[in-house]
């Protein structure tokens, strides 16, 4: 039975990512993701001679360095899109 006088306080909500954590965050995307993107490309049957495909990646895992929260805002803010199972790409 529970006791009506004793009611549960609400979890406090927790404080938002600084706009330089996001800006950080971002930064640290583009980079992953450009990386990401050169390794895809230097694999053989991507060079001058083969016949020029680029790299399939669409989206990465984003650097563990930063929280989910951070991602989370990112993809509020229309910066980055969430496509689901932790991966991200960036916002067309």
């Amino acid at each position: 039975m529970v006791d009506p006088e004793v009611t549960p306080t609400p979890a406090p909500e927790p404080e938002p990512p600084s706009k330089e954590e996001l800006r950080l965050a971002m930064k640290a995307f583009r980079k992953r993701f450009k990386l990401t993107r050169l390794d895809d490309e230097s694999r053989m049957g991507y060079g001058p001679m083969s016949s020029g495909q680029k790299s399939r990646v669409a989206s990465i895992t984003p650097p563990n360095q930063f929280p989910k929260a951070v991602w989370r805002e990112l993809a509020k803010q229309g910066k980055l899109k969430h496509d689901g199972g932790g991966l991200y790409s960036l916002a067309e």
